[in-house]
């Protein structure tokens, strides 16, 4: 019999701080967990069709690399699924923050080759879907806070979804034309 895919609804405003508002109302899916496997799908497909010459391109020359962008968005990733599973198992510990900038700097995201990155994206989606799936309905909705923000688990998981979208945005608007 298959998995039933839980429905994990759009988080409440009061859920999250102002500044994952930006990226989370705009994700496109009400349920995040189907959000998540249908990003997925599209933007593997968008990523593997990305021409070589333009993963090394910056738009201006402080702005990172399509490679660096998207060992970004892994990283980030990673982190925010590190948070909420420690949101979800009742940890009350105020979580650090991480500087994306100096993650960015030292990931030598350029010098890695393009297919082992999706490869790492690949496996970093397959494994928060799978930390996902296993959150009941109490512990989407518990909360934990990182740096100076509270958050629900849920909340957290649409911002995954939001800020892959976002830079997805991103690079085809300023890396693409």
């Amino acid at each position: 019999m298959p998995e039933r895919t839980p429905s994990i609804s759009r988080p409440q405003r009061d859920e999250y701080p102002e500044w994952y508002a930006e990226e989370i109302e705009r994700v496109p899916h009400d349920n995040l967990l189907t959000g998540l496997e249908d990003s997925f799908q599209q933007t593997i497909i968008f990523l593997r069709g990305l021409n070589a010459e333009k993963l090394l391109y910056r738009y201006q020359p402080e702005k990172w690399t399509i490679k660096e962008i998207w060992q970004h968005v892994i990283d980030t990733e990673r982190v925010l699924s590190y948070r909420a599973m420690r949101f979800a198992r009742g940890d009350k510990t105020v979580l650090q923050g991480f500087d994306q900038n100096k993650y960015a700097e030292v990931s030598k995201a350029n010098a890695r080759d393009w297919e082992d990155i999706l490869r790492e994206y690949s496996a970093v989606r397959e494994s928060s879907l799978m930390l996902f799936r296993s959150f009941d309905e109490e512990m989407w909705m518990r909360r934990g806070t990182a740096g100076r923000s509270e958050a629900s688990v849920r909340a957290v998981g649409f911002l995954i979804l939001g800020h892959e979208t976002h830079h997805v945005k991103i690079i085809r608007e300023r890396y693409l034309n």
